[in-house]
C-alpha cells in the first residue's frame, strides 16, 4: 500500500475581502497572476548581534520579482497556522537559521506592487522583526545572494531608489520611524 503522507499537497495561501477577513483559501501556484486576489503574507527583517539586517536577493525562477533584493524573509502563513509560526517556519526554510526576539513592528501593512512583467502582488503583510542565530544556510531555491548590511545603509538605499523590492522601499521608511534597526 502507497504510503499516503508522501503525497504532496499544494501550498496554501488566505485569501482576504477588502476589510482583511479570511474568506478562504488558494494554492500559492494559482494566486500570483495580473489579477492576483488580497491574500495574507508576512515580511520580516533579521538582524545579526553586530545590528546589520540580512538583505537577501531572490530566486531567479520566482513568480514574483525574480532577482530583487528584499528584506531578510517574506511568506505567508498557511490556513490556521499562528503568524509568529509562520515567520518562523517560513526564516527555518529560507535561510537555515533559528531567530530569537521575534516582534511584529507593522501589524496593518497592506501593499499593491506590479511587477515588469505584470504580476500583481496584493498583500495584507505585517512586517516582523527578529534576531537570527546562527549562520545563514540559504535555500538556493529561494535565495540567489545574501548580505549584512547596516540599517542605515539600507535606510538610505530606501530613501534614494536603490532596486530593492517595491515592498521592502515601503517598510524601511516605516520601520526606521519605529526605531528598528537603531542602536541603544
Amino acid at each position: 500500500m502507497p504510503d499516503m503522507t508522501a503525497v504532496d499537497t499544494p501550498e496554501l495561501v488566505v485569501l482576504l475581502d477588502d476589510e482583511g477577513r479570511t474568506i478562504g483559501s488558494a494554492p500559492k501556484a494559482d494566486v500570483h497572476h495580473t489579477a492576483t486576489p488580497l491574500h495574507l503574507a508576512f515580511s520580516c527583517y533579521l538582524f545579526d548581534d553586530a545590528g546589520s539586517v540580512l538583505l537577501t536577493r531572490r530566486a531567479l525562477h520566482k513568480k514574483t520579482f525574480p532577482g530583487i533584493w528584499t528584506n531578510s524573509c517574506c511568506g505567508h502563513p498557511a490556513p490556521g497556522e499562528a503568524m509568529a509560526d509562520a515567520v518562523t517556519r517560513r526564516v527555518r526554510e529560507e535561510l537555515g537559521v533559528e531567530i530569537t526576539d521575534l516582534r511584529c513592528v507593522l501589524p496593518d501593512f497592506r501593499y499593491v506592487a506590479i511587477a515588469a512583467d505584470g504580476v500583481v502582488e496584493n498583500e495584507v503583510c505585517p512586517v516582523f522583526s527578529a534576531r537570527a542565530v546562527g549562520p545563514v544556510r540559504a535555500d538556493r531555491d529561494e535565495i540567489m545572494d545574501y548580505t549584512w548590511v547596516p540599517w542605515q545603509q539600507l535606510r538610505a538605499a530606501a530613501e534614494f531608489g536603490w532596486a530593492i523590492s517595491p515592498w521592502a522601499a515601503e517598510q524601511v521608511p516605516l520601520l526606521d520611524a519605529e526605531g528598528v534597526g537603531h542602536r541603544s
